[in-house]
């Protein structure tokens, strides 16, 4: 039976994890499809890329991965005290970089809410942490 990632994760336990993606239906993520005959192996240099670009953006070290032909390896440590470090701006200026804010959001670091819409964009803040 699946469980939601909540009951999954616990960084208290282990902040390292193996996380594995692979494609489906013979679809090819890198490399030379040999059904088609086509070669896919640009992708890899934009996975890497972009696996770089995440671990800067979120508390996240790389410690290993692999990429192959229909899927690919990661091993990565969460990083508590650094999330925990970073204040509500940085939290969602990194998020930025990602994503849309929402508008409650945007208005609470321009210091334009009140108490409920303060404390509520700070607990949407506080989800992204």
């Amino acid at each position: 039976m699946t469980k939601p990632r909540s009951q999954l994760i616990d960084i208290q336990q282990t902040p390292y994890y193996h996380c594995i993606c692979r494609c489906v239906r013979r679809a090819f993520l890198c490399g030379e499809d040999h059904v088609t005959g086509k070669n896919y192996e640009h992708r890899k240099a934009w996975v890497v890329e972009r696996l770089a670009l995440l671990s800067q953006v979120f508390a996240i070290d790389i410690a290993s991965y692999a990429i192959m032909s229909n899927h690919y390896h990661i091993v990565l440590r969460l990083d508590k005290n650094k999330a925990i470090s970073w204040d509500d701006q940085q939290v969602a200026k990194r998020w930025r970089q990602l994503y849309a804010w929402p508008i409650l959001v945007h208005k609470y670091l321009r210091g334009q809410t009140g108490t409920a819409e303060t404390a509520k964009a700070q607990a949407i803040i506080q989800t992204w942490r």
